[in-house]
């Protein structure tokens, strides 16, 4: 108790001490209350992390404390709104360290991990405060509580029960421990990978060796080297805007196979970056976790109150998409082997020949240009798609806002409008690569979650949507691949999501981790629908919309394909499930032998890796989707499933059906279970066949 107030006096006079410089401790006088990213400096988050430690311990205590019998407001509402000047900073924090990283910030963020640990575990293993919790739960049949209010009272339960509150007190100091050393372990991961994705460069002194390559990319590859002062080379990245354009148009098949063969082993390498022990580590930790709480794999523990309910249920449904699509991508491999036997190309085909091979073979089969197919394909127009495809469905509209503080200086800043003119959110756009600064990949956070006040006024969200695509060069605007585009499409459903929230209380904003892809996946239909397209796909120079041909052309590009794209998901989401099905860790465990032999148990061609290997697979080793990587599948299943409710309709902006989604699924959170939401919008439970009918494989 005594390191408890000390803990309480330090952090006092951190808030004295800093209060009239630190932003953290003042009112947000911002623009729409968006965080003063232009005065936040790197000494501010301490001081502001332990002031917001303390702040939310004194208010558990109080709620310990409290005399009165324990109800669903002095309780379980309590909690809830407890912890209000740490849902001010760690978002900040987590988000410049996404998009803006640099050393000071990763050393903080080593110091973070294991004090927000400790800070979590002392209120979910505190057995004064779960014992408040279950009296007010043992009574909930007795009380008067509506459906989003039951729903909270049963998630603040679960996930105190979860957590080990119920275990005894021996076994919850070593929950203490595991949980510290996983959450070090998880931040080493992703700093590794980070790392060394900035660390390799291929260097091209020789133009003559980049044939097959755009000027585009050329231009690109030339503005990467100058920036480094090296301006008689060309250098090429692991980031996916400077890799894949490579990977599918560099005629060298020695160039491609150095590049894959660097990106394929990052943090792998037997250096101070390898990620091999730490993947050992990691689900040691989590199936010593899992067991403690009496389950037989880390899977059951994590999958158990998901929309999937259970890890056989997971496996079943990856089985049956898994024969369809290795049948389609053996097809693929056939079509590819035709095309270097011709050209006289070793065989047998290697990872490095899929993407150009098979870009060949989409030019001889359906004469598709990825480059012609780009210059339809702006970034700005595609942004302008997105927002006309929200306008139409749900009347909304978005406006730039200037003078405002960003994140980063190439963030741009919107206002999202209700079709009445009420604020419904603020959203970022940070759209392009910075290799060691940003992570990888596309996202969409949040700097301030949707919430009501106590006076019942609505607080609006204040989203971040972060992508890699690909940067201007030269004269030329920033032209998306057809994959960027949908990425964008995807990370706007995302923020969508947020923006429609309307869930009173912060333990109901969310549901079930394997329907939060719902929202983002189904605004991906729209994306190539040809009546979206003649709206914002116009060419870059002429402002021409985009000819019927060459819709024609992206659809069956879209399918064609399918195979690769599936059958290397499908790797990676069994990879994750099998990690954490393991019931013992064998003596001497090798993450790189356990990959392999995984991997051919299933089958899988040796053309294709999976998408993510073991040492860069972040959706796993850094948490968010642990044993979870099939969330996407198990959501396409019911984004495809929802999207042909519009088809039979004859009319993807239904106006009824629009407003179902947004009320019924976008705007009620996790308020009840993910499967109940989904039937109160289709009416029936969703069709795996959608699935499999939206990607070619039936």
């Amino acid at each position: 108790m005594r390191s408890f107030f000390a803990f309480l006096f330090v952090a006092f006079l951190s808030l004295q001490t800093f209060s009239q410089t630190n932003p953290f401790f003042e009112e947000w006088n911002t623009p729409y209350g968006v965080p003063p990213f232009d005065k936040i400096k790197v000494e501010h988050f301490m001081p502001a992390y332990q002031a917001g430690m303390a702040e939310e311990t004194a208010q558990i205590w109080a709620i310990i404390r409290n005399p009165e019998t324990p109800t669903f407001e002095n309780t379980i509402v309590a909690m809830d709104r407890s912890g209000t000047l740490l849902r001010k900073v760690v978002p900040v924090f987590s988000g410049l360290t996404s998009v803006n990283n640099n050393p000071e910030l990763q050393a903080l963020a080593r110091q973070f991990s294991p004090m927000l640990s400790k800070h979590y575990d002392d209120i979910s293993l505190n057995p004064e405060l779960f014992r408040r919790v279950k009296i007010v739960y043992e009574q909930k049949d007795q009380l008067n509580l509506n459906v989003e209010q039951k729903r909270l009272l049963e998630n603040t339960y679960r996930n105190f029960v979860r957590s080990g509150a119920d275990l005894p007190p021996q076994e919850q100091a070593r929950m203490r421990e595991i949980n510290s050393e996983l959450s070090d372990l998880q931040l080493k991961f992703r700093q590794n990978l980070l790392a060394e994705t900035a660390a390799f460069t291929l260097k091209v002194n020789d133009k003559s060796r980049l044939s097959g390559l755009s000027d585009a990319q050329m231009a690109e590859a030339k503005s990467r080297a100058q920036k480094v002062d090296d301006a008689d080379a060309f250098h090429f990245g692991l980031d996916n805007p400077s890799i894949m354009p490579f990977l599918q148009n560099a005629d060298d098949r020695e160039l491609r196979t150095e590049i894959l063969t660097a990106y394929l082993n990052r943090a792998n390498n037997n250096n101070d970056k390898d990620n091999k022990e730490i993947i050992e580590r990691i689900v040691t930790l989590r199936l010593e976790r899992a067991k403690l709480m009496g389950y037989e794999n880390f899977a059951e523990l994590a999958i158990e109150d998901r929309m999937s309910k259970n890890p056989e249920t997971v496996m079943a449904f990856l089985d049956k998409i898994w024969a369809p699509s290795l049948k389609m991508a053996k097809n693929e491999r056939n079509d590819i082997e035709k095309i270097m036997k011709k050209e006289k190309v070793t065989l047998p085909s290697t990872p490095a020949d899929w993407r150009y091979f098979f870009n060949k073979s989409k030019q001889q089969k359906y004469n598709i240009d990825q480059e012609v197919i780009r210059q339809y394909f702006k970034m700005e127009n595609v942004r302008d798609g997105i927002f006309y495809v929200c306008n139409r469905l749900w009347g909304i509209t978005f406006e730039e806002l200037h003078d405002i503080p960003v994140p980063h200086p190439e963030a741009t800043a919107w206002r999202c409008n209700d079709k009445d003119g009420s604020i419904l959110g603020i959203v970022y756009l940070d759209m392009h690569p910075r290799p060691g600064m940003k992570n990888g990949g596309a996202w969409c956070g949040h700097y301030r979650s949707h919430t009501y006040d106590e006076n019942g006024n609505r607080i609006f969200p204040i989203i971040t949507i972060a992508c890699n695509f690909t940067r201007p060069s030269g004269d030329q605007p920033a032209l998306l691949t057809t994959s960027e585009a949908n990425t964008f499409f995807h990370e706007f459903g995302h923020a969508l999501d947020g923006l429609f929230r309307e869930t009173k209380y912060y333990g109901t904003s969310r549901n079930q981790r394997d329907f939060g892809e719902f929202a983002a996946q189904i605004m991906e239909h729209w994306a190539f629908e040809p009546e979206v397209l003649k709206v914002y796909a116009k060419h870059y120079k002429t402002g021409a919309a985009i000819p019927s041909s060459l819709v024609k052309k992206i659809e069956q590009n879209e399918m064609y394909g399918q195979g690769f794209i599936t059958t290397e998901f499908l790797a990676s989401a069994y990879l994750d499930m099998e990690y954490h099905l393991l019931t013992e860790i064998p003596q001497n465990f090798d993450a790189e032998e356990f990959e392999k032999t995984t991997l051919e148990k299933y089958g899988l061609i040796p053309q294709i890796p999976a998408r993510h290997r073991s040492t860069y697979f972040a959706h796993t080793f850094s948490g968010g989707y642990t044993a979870g990587y099939y969330m996407y599948l198990w959501a396409e299943q019911l984004d495809s499933d929802a999207f042909e409710a519009f088809l039979e309709r004859r009319n993807i902006f239904d106006p009824d059906l629009a407003h179902k989604l947004r009320f019924e699924i976008f705007a009620r959170g996790g308020t009840e279970d993910a499967m109940v939401l989904y039937k109160n919008f289709r009416g029936k439970e969703p069709d795996v066949n959608a699935l499999l009918r939206n990607r070619g494989l039936n």
